[in-house]
């Protein structure tokens, strides 16, 4: 590793150590003199009082605040996960297909949904179903958030998904095609049967990975009025003035779900990589960005 790294720049001298060394303790220094100034400031304010944090930790904040916004985190995010893994594997398999035309029209539809930003997306079907659905008494408009929120992660995080197994499939030997073909598999039977199982073995863990995106980008559901855990804090917050304490509990509690998903996705990789022999890893491979030839 030393080897490689050396190749890619010089490896700093004696001095460029030390002056690396002062640097980063005066980077720190000045850091921790702002974390006290602010704190300092917070003081002076009544921002850091025992009873801010009461307010922010006791039963009622639980019962009506965090734990219903953890709830409809949780719902929303377990059922973009399911949608988006669904999108995710029928456009890869598209995206796979012998057919040039089907290729390229599942190239389209890929790289226009993960070009455009989720939040910009949220907001875009937020309005559709506000405006379009629910005037149409297809939903109630009430529910035009939520379904903003659940199919904007859907369609961006579905797209990401497809990527994955364009790129997982690609990456896998030609012998198991050359395989599957010599025991008279079309190609759709080999990319069904052998190529796809074995590159969603293999990218597990990177879905997992994909999975903790669609849990943090559904906080961002609270500008369009979605009501999950983070805006639920900040209505704690603005009732009883300690929005920063009630921010740092929602953000303690994100912390810890991802920390536990990132956790699970580093245990899978080397679970599948010893029984399987397959080399996973928690981070999502690098995607093409252009569309396939024809």
């Amino acid at each position: 590793m030393s080897a490689q790294v050396s190749v890619l720049f010089d490896a700093p001298g004696p001095r460029a150590k030390r002056n690396i060394l002062v640097s980063n303790v005066v980077a720190l220094a000045a850091v921790l003199v702002v974390v006290v100034l602010v704190l300092m400031q917070l003081g002076q304010r009544g921002q850091l009082a025992p009873e801010m944090w009461i307010s922010a930790l006791d039963g009622n904040a639980w019962s009506n605040y965090y734990l219903p916004g953890l709830q409809f985190t949780l719902q929303s995010s377990g059922i973009a996960v399911v949608t988006a893994l669904i999108f995710g594997l029928v456009f890869g398999f598209l995206r796979l297909a012998p057919f040039g035309p089907i290729r390229w029209l599942a190239g389209i539809i890929v790289e226009f949904f993960r070009a455009v930003p989720v939040l910009v997306m949220m907001f875009f079907l937020y309005f559709f179903f506000a405006r379009v659905v629910a005037p149409a008494g297809l939903i109630a408009s009430a529910d035009a958030a939520y379904y903003g929120v659940i199919v904007g992660l859907t369609v961006y995080n579905g797209a990401v998904i497809a990527e994955l197994v364009r790129s997982g499939v690609r990456s896998l030997p030609h012998g198991q095609r050359e395989a599957a073909a010599a025991v008279g598999m079309t190609n759709n039977q080999s990319l069904r049967l052998v190529e796809i199982p074995q590159a969603l073995t293999a990218m597990l863990p990177s879905l997992l990975s994909q999975f903790v995106v669609i849990l943090k980008d559904s906080a961002l559901g609270y500008l369009i009025g979605f009501y999950e855990l983070l805006q639920y804090s900040r209505q704690l917050g603005s009732g009883y003035s300690n929005m920063l304490q009630t921010l740092v509990v929602a953000a303690l509690i994100f912390i810890v779900i991802n920390m536990i998903l990132t956790w699970l996705a580093t245990r899978l990789a080397g679970r599948l990589t010893s029984r399987t022999g397959i080399v996973t890893t928690a981070e999502a491979p690098a995607v093409a960005t252009t569309l396939p030839a024809k």
